[in-house]
């Protein structure tokens, strides 16, 4: 058996690369209202790894980015892009990263708030897309405030102002769009993390599953092809990650 084919039986055991995509994430994915297919940085890579493997992709499109680690996890989808959390890493092999993304805090203009350090107290409601990368780090890390959770990271800013919260947690584009459509509201400055965008298969899946699209990730930084896809999707804000 060939190289290429004894690694399409390993990342693709049905004949089919089944990629979940997440389009709560619009940095990396989307679709249109009425499309049935997704663009973006993470579909046009999952395209080239598909051509690679000279193998037919199958594009499992989610809302959230915790619907699309259960598929992985749960073996009903071959791999995905996910930002690394080392809950998600119970069940998931991720690559090094690939893009870094700002996570920030968004308050209204009259908030007190100033700082980073003024978030975590207690009486204060922190809202967060259920299941993001960043709901699963201020879970761990948040002492004194309320974490309240939004039914996805694009309605986050819609339920901030809707419940009167006090603070809203997320990536910063997604942040940043909700001040120029709302208006009245700020971003705290700095970050409170880094999102690290990965890759993963299900951690049940043969180690060289995983070896196979670290060595992927590693080429598509390398070459430039993560920068120019970030260009040609109009991506602002976010960083190709450095070399593993």
């Amino acid at each position: 058996m060939s190289e290429i084919s004894t690694l399409r039986a390993i990342m693709a055991p049905t004949g089919v690369l089944r990629t979940t995509i997440n389009v709560g994430n619009p940095i990396l994915a989307g679709i249109e209202a009425g499309q049935d297919q997704p663009y973006g940085v993470s579909v046009d890579l999952a395209r080239l790894i598909a051509k690679r493997l000279e193998v037919e992709l199958e594009l499992q499109v989610y809302p959230t980015a915790g619907e699309a680690v259960a598929v992985v996890s749960d073996e009903k989808a071959d791999m995905g892009f996910f930002a690394v959390d080392p809950k998600r890493g119970e069940h998931i092999q991720f690559t090094a990263p690939y893009v870094l993304i700002e996570g920030c805090y968004l308050v209204r203009d009259d908030s007190p708030i100033t700082t980073q350090e003024e978030v975590d107290r207690s009486g204060q409601r922190i809202v967060v897309g259920k299941g993001s990368a960043y709901d699963l780090y201020l879970s761990r890390t948040i002492e004194h405030a309320e974490l309240v959770r939004a039914p996805t990271s694009p309605k986050v800013v819609e339920f901030f102002r809707e419940h009167q919260l006090d603070i809203a947690a997320g990536v910063k584009q997604q942040l940043e769009a909700g001040i120029e459509e709302f208006g009245g509201m700020r971003l705290l400055p700095g970050h409170f993390m880094m999102i690290q965008q990965a890759m993963g298969v299900p951690k049940a899946r043969s180690p060289e599953a995983a070896a196979f699209l670290s060595a992927f990730i590693e080429e598509v930084k390398a070459e430039g092809e993560v920068a120019r896809l970030l260009e040609k999707h109009g991506i602002q804000g976010a960083a190709v990650a450095p070399s593993a």
